[in-house]
């Protein structure tokens, strides 16, 4: 018989593999991103536009994603690929957001007739391969004169701001590598996954955007480790940030930054881009909303730590139940059954 410990950790164990990303289709993905990447550079060079770069971005890259959402109380199976373009346009009116995306639109069209939009979102133009399930955001972005490892990303409200597609992604992997170099199967980009899983099911939309989950859950796993179970682990981190949400405790880095932690300008709380200072990433949270996110933080602390308590009582049934309340529905249905 299982030890009453090892039945919740492999609930969480078969349930993390559920909701990550399929192996098998890595090389798909990458095959499928790179002729994407061909077309939609031969299509700007042919009306003018130099495109720079296209470096690996996103969730995929870091290997955070999800390949399944949560949407209210249905499962949607799916997965979202990041694909940067860095661009150098000839005019100051060719770099506006709006231009850029309409030519990109246009390009994804033409390369893409049965896979674009007819409108670009507020960033990206997507296409989507419904045979698949995989869809793919294209993410204009300008190059920085000098650099090969910086670009600025454009806003709609006109703001310019500096970042390193390559820098964000190393800082996960970095994370992902000293992780998986400690023994036992938690690991710090799975444990990302589920704190993702978790937003969907508490959150409407994009609430609580993926750098935010990124840089909580980064922060946490500096300070905190990680534990032997996904259980002790998860509870363990849900506390460290409910705290940190709740007491206003800034959240900054210096991977890259020798003095990363910026002035507070008025914002109730920080979260700082770890390689940009002056971009706090929620600078326009207010009270409320960090307050709905401590209490809903240290809610689900307690509902995990009531989850360990009950499988160490061997109470299997209501130690699932309170998974239930923490992950939605679907984790009864995919975490293996009672007994893991």
């Amino acid at each position: 018989m299982l030890s009453s410990k090892s039945v919740l950790h492999r609930r969480l164990r078969t349930f993390v593999d559920w909701i990550a990303p399929d192996s098998e289709r890595e090389q798909e993905i990458r095959d499928q991103s790179a002729r994407i990447r061909e077309r939609i550079k031969a299509k700007a060079a042919a009306d003018g536009l130099t495109v720079r770069s296209t470096p690996n971005s996103g969730s995929f890259a870091k290997r955070t994603g999800l390949r399944r959402h949560m949407r209210g109380t249905s499962e949607i199976e799916g997965q979202d690929i990041d694909l940067a373009f860095v661009v150098s346009p000839k005019t100051k009116d060719a770099e506006m957001l709006d231009s850029l995306l309409d030519r990109f639109l246009g390009y994804a069209q033409e390369a893409y007739p049965d896979n674009a939009p007819d409108e670009p979102t507020n960033s990206s133009v997507v296409l989507t391969f419904q045979n698949t399930k995989l869809q793919y955001d294209i993410v204009p972005m300008l190059a920085v004169s000098g650099t090969d490892d910086e670009q600025i990303l454009l806003q709609r409200n006109g703001n310019r701001r500096r970042t390193s597609v390559q820098k964000h992604t190393e800082f996960v992997r970095s994370r992902n590598w000293k992780s998986n170099e400690q023994p036992g199967r938690v690991k710090v980009n799975e444990c990302i996954r589920l704190f993702k899983w978790w937003r969907c099911v508490h959150f409407e939309d994009d609430t609580i955007p993926s750098i935010v989950c990124d840089l909580v859950c980064a922060k946490a796993f500096d300070e905190r480790g990680v534990r032997s179970t996904y259980g002790e682990t998860l509870a363990d981190w849900f506390g460290w940030a409910a705290h940190a949400v709740r007491s206003r405790t800034p959240i900054s880095f210096n991977d890259y930054l020798v003095s990363p932690l910026a002035p507070r300008s008025g914002a109730e709380w920080q979260v700082i881009d770890p390689v940009n200072r002056e971009n706090n990433i929620v600078e326009r949270w207010n009270w409320s909303q960090l307050d709905e996110l401590s209490d809903k933080l240290e809610t689900t602390r307690d509902m995990l730590n009531r989850a360990i308590s009950q499988d160490e009582r061997q109470q299997h049934p209501q130690s699932l139940s309170s998974l239930e309340f923490v992950f939605g529905s679907a984790i009864r249905h995919h975490c293996g059954g009672d007994e893991a």
